[in-house]
């Protein structure tokens, strides 16, 4: 079966202060597969992951952009996904595991 969700990183600018209790709060959401306080011109960042173009406009301008300590986001599509070594290694660690 081919995955055909979007997957999608949402950068943040927020609120001073805000950052670690915002970033608790989203990392709860369903959507949010990843979420990380970060250091640079945003806050925050999120992996997010939806069924289609409709789901992650709705996401975002009803559960991301309504928050109150949010001032700015900027999205940006995953066009192709490629896993990296170190993800590969947790992989066949738990293959090897599930076969032992």
């Amino acid at each position: 079966m081919v995955d055909v969700a979007i997957k999608a990183y949402v950068l943040f600018k927020v609120s001073s202060g805000a950052e670690r209790e915002l970033c608790r709060k989203i990392s709860n959401l369903d959507e949010v597969l990843e979420a990380s306080v970060i250091y640079g011109e945003y806050d925050l960042i999120a992996k997010v992951k939806v069924g289609d173009l409709p789901e992650l406009e709705t996401f975002l301008t009803e559960k991301m952009r309504t928050l109150p300590s949010v001032i700015l986001t900027s999205t940006m599509i995953v066009a192709r996904e490629y896993k990296g070594k170190s993800e590969r290694n947790r992989m066949n660690t738990v293959n090897t595991k599930e076969k032992t």
